[in-house]
């Protein structure tokens, strides 16, 4: 072997092994494959995180977050100190690839001479951590159905609506609270509802810190006469072109199918106005079964 192949394989293995201890990110990584959009598996990993928190005591600490394909936390229990880095990157229109870089800012080092070829605590611990993450998403999965329709598009509407804000998560709750605040209000004024099938227009979105402003609206006829109220508002809601999909599960998680269609339109190159409208189908009163619980979604195009 020749001095230039020596000094050039020299320099490789050099190069390599500084970036390895010095700049890579993990100590350890684990990939898996989910049929969920990235924007649900983000969510799953803000409600596994809440749940770690409250049972195993580790506390979480967001460092950083894009969108919803990115995710980086920082997380201590005692004297434990770890970093998990997660990648969310959409496959075709129903699966992703989700990575996670784990490193133990205590011990680094030592785990990344080991952990990647024997299987030591720390990586034994890591992958039963992740294994019932994975568990917990797919039953999660597993408890709705959501179909991409395509493009359509909505039709005009007249409605009673009152404004609400809250976080993403209890949405179907807040409705709930208020429910009987506006069908008081329209039972009192004997206002007709058609259908009794309710929609839910979205008005703002922060997706950083998931609150959402939306307006809970009833149906009703167009010359309806109403008098005045603080919280009650009339007004038409605009037929709109946009992505739909329909939704089978429980209202609580619907926003699954707001994460398929940004995922949908993302691969397909259509830009959308996150301003999702929802149009809820079936009466969670009546029972039975979540899956047969239908919303129609859709989420216009932005304005050129």
């Amino acid at each position: 072997m020749n001095n230039k192949l020596k000094w050039l394989l020299a320099v490789v293995l050099f190069s390599f092994l500084g970036w390895y201890f010095l700049l890579k990110q993990s100590d350890y990584t684990i990939t898996f494959k989910v049929n969920a959009a990235t924007g649900t598996i983000s969510q799953g990993i803000m409600e596994w995180t809440t749940t770690r928190s409250k049972k195993q005591n580790e506390m979480y600490i967001i460092l950083e977050k894009r969108n919803f394909d990115f995710i980086k936390q920082q997380m201590k229990k005692g004297n434990e100190k770890m970093e998990y880095t997660w990648n969310m990157k959409s496959i075709n229109d129903s699966m992703t690839n989700v990575t996670i870089g784990i490193k133990d800012l205590n011990h680094s080092f030592y785990n990344r001479l080991t952990a990647p070829f024997i299987a030591t605590k720390f990586r034994t611990e890591q992958i039963e951590k992740i294994k019932y993450f994975k568990m917990g998403l797919e039953d999660h999965i597993d408890d709705f159905k959501i179909r991409i329709d395509g493009e359509k598009s909505s039709e005009e509407i007249y409605v009673a609506y009152i404004s609400l804000k809250s976080v993403l998560q209890e949405k179907a709750q807040t409705m709930l609270e208020y429910d009987p605040k506006i069908i008081g209000y329209l039972d009192k004024n004997k206002i007709k509802i058609i259908g009794y099938r309710p929609y839910l227009e979205i008005t703002d979105w922060d997706e950083d810190k998931e609150i959402v402003s939306f307006n809970y609206c009833f149906p009703i006829p167009k010359n309806t006469k109403y008098l005045p109220d603080s919280n009650v508002k009339f007004k038409t809601i605009p037929a709109l072109k946009g992505l739909q999909a329909t939704y089978f599960g429980n209202y609580r998680t619907s926003d699954r199918a707001w994460f398929a269609l940004l995922d949908y339109a993302k691969k397909h190159d259509y830009t959308l106005e996150n301003k999702p409208i929802e149009h809820f189908l079936a009466n969670p009163f009546n029972g039975g079964n979540e899956l047969e619980w239908e919303t129609k979604i859709i989420i216009p195009f932005a304005s050129k």
